[in-house]
């Protein structure tokens, strides 16, 4: 990828990631990238194209950060993950809240077939599952829509997912005792 088309999708991915694809208008990006249009034309034929780009870019980030999940040994190590990775998820939340478009829909899906294995280990550790695969999924399924519906930039700090994270526990163990 040229320089000049990493800072288009990299101007994009940030528009997007805060206010969804509405935010995706050309003349915004330019200005943002301080070039004309016929720049943004030279890479994308139109913003179809760019939106296109734009989700294997998310796409490609997302690997990364699975990555980074997979080898994570601790809820401080994913917790420091999820920081640093603010501007991935809160683009991943917007593909979440309008995945009644089909591509937002089908990129979600990849990521979804390799980023709930990444995660699966150490969040089996932080609810405190680690005996118990089959219901730590599940758990990490339904806590991800949740997550992504309270997600914002100012509640992915460090005590808004300690908290959240002691909630998820919190329910596990409620649920394991009224089982008995």
């Amino acid at each position: 990828m040229k320089e000049i088309e990493k800072i288009w999708l990299e101007a994009g991915y940030k528009y997007f990631a805060y206010g969804g694809p509405k935010e995706l208008k050309i003349e915004r990006l330019s200005k943002e990238v301080e070039k004309n249009k016929s720049s943004f034309y030279h890479f994308f034929a139109d913003l179809e194209v760019f939106t296109e780009s734009l989700l294997e870019f998310h796409l490609s980030r997302a690997k990364n950060i699975s990555i980074k999940e997979s080898n994570a040994k601790n809820e401080e190590e994913l917790i420091s993950i999820i920081i640093n990775h603010k501007i991935d998820l809160l683009f991943n939340r917007q593909l979440r809240i309008h995945r009644d478009n089909q591509a937002f829909k089908k990129c979600l899906s990849r990521i979804n077939q390799f980023s709930i294995q990444g995660l699966l280990p150490v969040w089996k550790n932080i609810i405190s599952l680690s005996g118990n695969s089959p219901l730590a999924k599940m758990v990490l399924h339904l806590s991800l829509e949740n997550f992504y519906l309270q997600i914002t930039e100012e509640t992915l700090n460090k005590i808004w997912l300690k908290a959240y994270f002691a909630d998820i526990r919190k329910m596990v163990l409620l649920f394991q005792q009224s089982k008995k």
